[in-house]
């Protein structure tokens, strides 16, 4: 099968979530034998910023990690025609263009030679309606949402049965524990700043914690306003800057423990959807205390895969647990590689998205009938 993935930037992580998964999907789909295409806009903001903060270098993880991955960059005259070609299969990342989101649903509808799927990864169908309501998707077959909680935020918008939930997942060629254990010291959370979504729990559930546990705690991400670094100071904190999603693991091999803190839209009012950075850091086998966060989907076992605080208090009981007792680690690491590698992988994604399209492929087929 001929797949093309519309993606915002699959070169560049920088502040972009997505690629970490996509880079994982469109992975496994070669690996087993499908023609990939990723299709991404010039003059993306995530790659502009790369550069403009580490050059062409920033690319050399990624480039190293997946040597089978490339991606087209196209112009925003482009005739999508030529973007879609002879694709059986074509996903659209809701970061695109309105525009080019359009055009690609009016030429599937025009000769249906092709299935076409919209892929939402964000909060803006609750944060900001308008934004993803603009879109005309009346051309496309379904969607593809990465909660259940969103995935009923598009069936009141009468999607019906034709939106999946698709969560995101670990890419575990990249992302498993170090082949050889090395020293660990303290904690570490990759993760940025971003628009004001979780900076009190920030202090609240890994800061103040960290800081009450004498642990020492480095940080990795973007987006780290002035008055973010002096909290940062103020709580004597490590900051690293940008890392590659590609280096991730590396980074964890060096660490005791990291903690999940949820931006607020889920663990308010789109429950049971967790970062992929839960996914990659139980992969990798490191221990994990999360932040208060309904497992609405039962995803992982709560207590089990990771341990759960209910403040900032018991983060630092936690902390300080996972710190002396290397027993409780170890059991840590064990269960949450046994979930992740039971259910959480992008070969399963994969398998789910090739069901999905089949199903769709034969509908299409008996309505043409």
């Amino acid at each position: 099968m001929k797949i093309a993935y519309f993606t915002h930037s699959l070169a560049s992580c920088w502040n972009h979530g997505n690629a970490h998964f996509l880079r994982g999907v469109l992975r496994e789909l070669i690996a087993r034998g499908h023609e990939v295409h990723a299709l991404e806009p010039e003059g993306s903001w995530s790659l502009a910023n790369l550069r403009a903060d580490h050059g062409d270098a920033g690319l050399d993880a990624y480039r190293a990690a997946y040597p089978e991955l490339s991606s087209r960059t196209f112009r925003a005259d482009v005739d999508p025609a030529e973007l879609v070609d002879d694709a059986d299969l074509v996903i659209m990342h809701e970061w695109n263009d309105p525009d080019l989101v359009a055009a690609i649903g009016r030429l599937r509808a025009s000769d249906g030679r092709f299935t076409l799927l919209f892929h939402d990864t964000h909060h803006r169908a609750v944060s900001d309606p308008k934004a993803i309501r603009a879109f005309d998707l009346s051309g496309y077959d379904g969607v593809l949402a990465f909660g259940e909680a969103l995935s009923e935020v598009y069936r009141r918008w009468g999607w019906g049965k034709r939106v999946w939930t698709w969560h995101e997942a670990a890419d575990t060629r990249l992302f498993h524990p170090p082949a050889e254990e090395g020293p660990r010291s303290g904690l570490v959370w990759i993760g940025n700043w971003g628009d004001g979504e979780r900076t009190q729990e920030l202090e609240d559930f890994l800061f103040r914690p960290a800081e009450h546990a004498a642990l020492p705690l480095d940080i990795y991400g973007v987006r780290y306003p002035k008055e973010a670094l002096a909290t940062l100071a103020r709580h004597h904190v490590r900051y690293h800057g940008w890392a590659p999603n590609a280096r991730a693991p590396e980074i964890f091999a060096h660490h005791l423990a990291t903690v999940h803190v949820p931006r607020r839209y889920y663990s308010t009012i789109l429950p049971g959807i967790p970062t992929i950075r839960i996914f990659e850091a139980l992969a990798c086998g490191i221990p994990l205390v999360s932040a208060p966060w309904q497992d609405a989907e039962q995803l992982f076992r709560s207590g089990t895969d990771y341990l759960t605080a209910a403040d900032g208090t018991e983060v630092t009981r936690r902390l300080t647990a996972l710190a002396r007792d290397p027993a409780l680690r170890a059991e840590l690491t064990r269960n949450g590689l046994e979930t992740i590698r039971a259910r959480h992988t992008c070969a399963h994604r994969v398998d789910q998205l090739l069901a999905i399209v089949a199903g769709l492929t034969t509908k299409q087929l008996e309505d043409a009938a």
